[in-house]
């Protein structure tokens, strides 16, 4: 039987395996954010910003299946450990959008922020080309009654325990 991990140590594989694991779910997540952005749920900017730890976890989940697999224990324990962290701070960046959406607390004004009366038409035609259409703390969809930004912190949470699984499991 051939797979990815065939070639590994047993001790080698529940690490592959959490490097494994962290790669597939940032990517399905990431592909699902396109998805539903095809599907015409525009992302607003704070929905933009939260894939970026996504776009860094992938490509070092990437990484650490290569160091697993070529030894290099060390290097695979210090991406883990960066792996935590990518995804701990993106579960913090999924609350706060969360919490803004659920108007826990004011989110960044440039997508949440009252609009200004413009004092003459060119002034509101200059407002036109420059207001943000989706806004930060309108909802787009709730999926179990969580907004997708809820999600994202819910996801980033079990990234960053799978980081902490795959650098115990060294």
């Amino acid at each position: 039987m051939t797979s990815a991990m065939g070639g590994l140590g047993s001790h080698q594989r529940p690490i592959s395996a959490a490097a494994l694991a962290i790669f597939i779910l940032a990517s399905a997540t990431i592909a699902g954010a396109w998805i539903f952005q095809a599907m015409g749920y525009a992302p607003c900017e704070l929905c933009l910003k939260e894939r970026f730890p996504y776009y860094a976890g992938i490509v070092l989940s990437a990484l650490t299946i290569a160091l697993v697999s070529r030894g290099a224990r060390g290097l695979a324990s210090a991406a883990f450990v960066g792996l935590f962290f990518i995804f701990a701070a993106s579960a913090v960046l999924g609350a706060y959008h969360a919490g803004v959406e659920w108007r826990f607390w004011p989110g960044p004004e440039d997508c949440t922020g009252s609009f200004q009366k413009a004092g003459s038409m060119q002034d509101f035609l200059k407002q036109l080309h420059s207001v943000k259409v989706v806004r930060c703390d309108a909802v787009a969809i709730r999926i179990l009654g969580l907004s997708l930004a809820g999600w994202n912190a819910v996801i980033s949470l079990a990234l960053a325990g799978l980081a902490i699984v795959g650098l115990r499991a060294r």
